[in-house]
This record gives C-alpha cells, structure tokens and sequence, in this order.
C-alpha cells in the first residue's frame, strides 16, 4: 500500500511523500498502515507496535495535515499536544515533526518542552504561539501557570509511551492536564507495549477507539543474544569491569536502579581507567546532553543509566546492554536491552543475578517466555545460594527490586495510579468526548 493511498490531502501529499523518502520511507510501515487512515477520519486510536516501527510518523503526519489546513493565526494556537515521558523523547519526537514538516506549503512550527533547563527561553518561544508542543507533562503544567501557552485550542492529544507517563508517576500531571483539554477532541494513546493496567486509563478517556497492535514478523526481529550472569550483589562491579577489559566492549550501556548507583558505579569503573559517566534524571540537561554526544562518539566506553534512558534514546551500533540491577518489570526489560541490536544490527544483552534477585529474574524470564542458561564467569562464581526473602545490597548500598515490580513499602502500585488517573479523567469529563 503506498502513502498516497491512506487518504492525505492532494495539496500536502507530494511535500509528505518528499519527507518521508528522506527519512527512508519508501511504503508505510505496518503501523502507519493501520492507524493514519483512522486518524485522518478523526478516530480515537490506541495504537501499539515494537520501537522503530515508524509510530512517530503514524501520528505526526495526520496531526500536520490537520494544522496544515487551518487558517493562519498570529499568534498561533496549539491544536496538536503530544506528552511524553522523558527530555531525551521529547526532543527524538519533535525533531521528528520538525522534519516532516518540513516541506509543507505553510511553515508549522513545533515547540519542544521539557524540565531541566530555564523555562525563560521556552516562554520566550512561545510568545508567538505554536501550532504543535511536544512537552513532558511536568514542565508543560509549569509553562501553563506561567500564562505562556493555554490547552483551550488542542484538538488532538498524543500520549506517547502512555505506559510510562503513568508507571513514572506522572499521574497527577496528567490528570490536571486532561483537566485542562477541551472535552471534544482526538485522542491517540501509542507505545511499544501496552500492559493490561493502562487499559483503566484508555477505557476513560477514549471514544470507541480503534485498537492496533502490530506484531514484528520473524525477519524484523531484532538479533540480541541474551545472557545471565550469576554473580554475588558487593562484586558486580568487579566483574563488569571484567568484561568491559577481556570482551573488549567499544561502548556498553549499564542499567543501575538509582542514581546513586549511577554515580558509584561509574566512579569506580574511572578509577579502573574506564572512560565512564552516570546519566539519571537529576543531571542537568547540558550535562546529559553531553553525556550521550560523547557516547555516541565513542569518546565515552560506558555509560551507567537509570531507566529514564530505557526509551527516547538511539544509540547505533550499540553493541552491549547490562542489566547491573535487575528492572522492575517485564515490560522494562524489553525497552531496557531494545537500546541494542537496534536497524538490522546484532546486539549483547547481559543480565548479572544474585542469589537475592534469582526468583525476580525468573519471573522476567516467564512473563518474557525466555529460558535462557545461567552462566558463571571464572573468577566471580558466587559463593550464596538462594535464599527467598534476603535482602542483599549493591555496591552502591541500593536495595533491589522486589518481584513485584518495585520496593517493597516504597511506592504505591501501578494499579493504584493508573485507578486513580482514570478516577479523575471519568470524574472531570463525564462521557462527552
């Protein structure tokens, strides 16, 4: 089926078909396949498909036609609002329109905002208006009580990785923007998975929508071999030093819980002549920028991450990924060891279990349908059995996650949130959508 079947206006089709040919489309992927028809007739749509499959351009390039098609206004009002879980997302997602807006007849301008930098620029930007905000949800509720953009004028809402906006508790955020949203209006939930939970939040907020999932053929899947590593919690370190040095890994990129962890492990991994940084939420955006410049560039060999680096991040050629902490959940292993064997190219995902996180990696391993052999690296056999119930800290003196998807007494539940969000959403605009 080519693009000029799925039902874009004649005006705007030769300046999408020219936009999407320099991003290497030649035929719509599945995805937008299946969602760009429904979206263009306005349809509500939950949309779910594996990263790289094109979802970005399945949402942006209808949302671009609708405000292609309005009349001029000066300044400019926001009709396209896509909120998204993390700074680095944000920015893939809106360079992403930017580029397929490019060659419209009318210039459409797209805002991209995020916490961790001054919000003065970003006021500044939006004086003028804008036709699209790419935002995370935080810093959009931050610019609104600044009076620099108002909701009133979006027709169409994209939750994009909807499954994170909620499980990084952006609960609350999301509740007072929907709040804030005109009641008649699109709106288009798309992620790389959709756990049953966030069906809670799409049966409340959505119109009959049209449910997409699309499955990766066998050729599409990507090639990552995966490995588990039995080591005792206080020498993982040791042993990922280990590797880097004897696997002669160019670039790895290091899951840790927190970021204290971050910053212990990669100051260790320095202190071993291991050109290393930490990358967490808490680093200024300057900082993080610099951080994944300096990966990409292979100026940096590893780098040591929390989850808010698991989506919203392309790294090519990314050869290893290391689970140094076990993730939460299922889904999070899936978006975790996603960051390598990424466009056709191999990938290492390696995941270091203790006797504390044995019972927690082979429920990742059921709900995942893996079975994949335990191994012991000469040098670093562990010397404690399992014992279920122990808690065993990190070198980093960070206790790991509990099977049940996070520490135990620490965090109210995904569930709780997601009833919540719902709660509010039902609370706040009835049936009317």
């Amino acid at each position: 089926m080519p693009f000029s079947s799925l039902g874009f206006s004649p005006t705007l089709l030769p300046s999408f078909l020219r936009a999407v040919a320099e991003k290497g489309y030649s035929t719509p992927t599945a995805i937008q396949s299946e969602a760009i028809p429904a979206i263009l007739q306005g349809r509500d749509v939950v949309a779910s498909a594996q990263t790289g499959s094109g979802k970005t351009a399945a949402f942006a390039l209808p949302m671009l036609q609708q405000v292609a098609e309005t009349a001029d206004q000066t300044p400019r009002r926001v009709h396209g609002l896509v909120l998204v879980p993390t700074r680095e997302l944000a920015a893939q997602v809106g360079e992403s329109i930017v580029s397929l807006a490019r060659y419209l007849p009318r210039r459409v301008k797209v805002a991209v905002v995020f916490g961790g930098v001054s919000i003065n620029p970003q006021m500044m930007n939006l004086r003028s208006g804008a036709d699209i905000v790419v935002a995370t949800p935080g810093r959009l509720i931050d610019l609104i009580d600044h009076n620099a953009l108002t909701l009133a004028s979006v027709s169409t809402l994209v939750l994009d990785e909807a499954d994170r906006l909620l499980d990084m508790g952006f609960g609350d955020e999301l509740g007072r923007i929907l709040d804030m949203l005109p009641r008649q209006r699109q709106n288009l939930f798309f992620s790389a998975t959709f756990p049953p939970a966030i069906e809670t939040l799409a049966e409340a907020m959505l119109n009959q929508p049209l449910r997409i999932k699309v499955q990766a053929g066998p050729q599409a899947e990507p090639e990552i071999v995966q490995r588990a590593i039995e080591v005792d919690a206080p020498r993982r370190t040791q042993l990922l030093r280990h590797l880097v040095q004897t696997e002669k890994w160019q670039r790895v990129l290091v899951f840790v819980a927190t970021k204290h962890a971050a910053e212990i492990v990669a100051d260790k991994l320095r202190k071993a002549d291991i050109e290393a940084e930490p990358f967490h939420g808490e680093l200024s955006q300057g900082k993080r920028n610099q951080v994944l410049q300096d990966f990409k560039l292979k100026i940096l060999q590893v780098v040591v991450a929390t989850d808010v680096a698991a989506r919203g991040i392309d790294i090519a050629q990314l050869p290893v990924v290391v689970n140094y902490d076990l993730p939460r959940s299922a889904i999070d292993y899936t978006h975790r060891i996603g960051r390598t064997g990424r466009a056709g190219e191999s990938g290492m995902a390696i995941s270091f279990v203790s006797a504390v996180t044995e019972a927690h990696w082979q429920l990742i391993e059921k709900r995942q349908h893996l079975n994949v052999p335990r191994e012991q690296i000469p040098g670093f056999e562990p010397l404690h059995a399992a014992k279920p119930g122990n808690m065993e800290s990190s070198d980093a003196r960070v206790p790991e996650p509990d099977a049940n998807g996070g520490i135990k007494g620490k965090r109210p539940s995904k569930k709780d949130k997601l009833r919540e969000a719902a709660a509010r959403v039902q609370s706040g605009q009835g049936q009317g959508q």
